[in-house]
C-alpha cells in the first residue's frame, strides 16, 4: 500500500513539473509567432544566467514571456520591448549587448588583446634575428690557434 502512494505521489509532482514547463498562447499570425519565438532567444533569463528565457523554467522567465506576450498584442515593435527589458534587468538581459561606451571594451578588448600578443611577438622575433646577424659563426685567427693549440694538448 505505502508503494502505491509513493508511486502516485512521485506521478502526480512529475506531471506538475511537465505541466508547468510548458506555455500556450494564441497568436494573430505566424509573423508575430516567429517574433515572440525571435525575442524569446535574444533574451537572458535573469534567474539562470545561461539560458534565455525561452528555454527557462524559471518563474521569472514564465512572467517574461506573458509580458513579452503582452507587449506583442499591444503592437509594440521588437526595439521597444528590448528597450523596456533593459530598463528593467539592464544589459546583462541581452545576449548580445548593444555597443556603447559601457560594452565597447567587450566587444573590442578580445581583439586588441589578440593584436598586442600578436605585435609583443613580432618584436620578440625580430629582436632575436637581430642578435643573431650580430655574431658571426666563424671563429677569428687568434681563436682558432688557440682552439688548434688545445686539441693538439689533449692529444698528446
Amino acid at each position: 500500500m505505502k508503494r502505491w502512494l509513493a508511486a502516485v505521489a512521485l506521478g502526480l509532482t512529475l506531471t506538475g513539473v511537465a505541466h508547468a514547463a510548458i506555455d500556450t498562447y494564441e497568436f494573430a499570425n505566424e509573423a508575430e509567432r516567429e517574433r515572440f519565438r525571435d525575442l524569446t532567444k535574444e533574451l537572458r533569463c535573469p534567474k539562470c544566467q545561461n539560458q534565455d528565457i525561452a528555454d527557462s523554467n524559471a518563474p521569472i522567465a514564465a512572467d517574461l514571456r506573458r509580458e513579452i506576450f503582452r507587449m506583442l498584442g499591444e503592437g509594440k515593435d521588437n526595439q521597444q520591448i528590448i528597450d523596456f527589458m533593459v530598463d528593467r534587468y539592464g544589459d546583462f538581459v541581452r545576449y548580445k549587448p548593444a555597443l556603447t561606451g559601457k560594452t565597447a571594451l567587450l566587444w573590442f578588448g578580445p581583439a586588441g588583446l589578440l593584436l598586442g600578443g600578436l605585435v609583443v611577438i613580432a618584436v620578440i622575433v625580430r629582436r632575436r634575428r637581430a642578435q643573431r646577424s650580430e655574431t658571426p659563426d666563424a671563429l677569428s685567427a687568434e681563436e682558432r690557434e688557440r682552439l688548434d693549440h688545445l686539441l693538439d694538448k689533449n692529444r698528446e
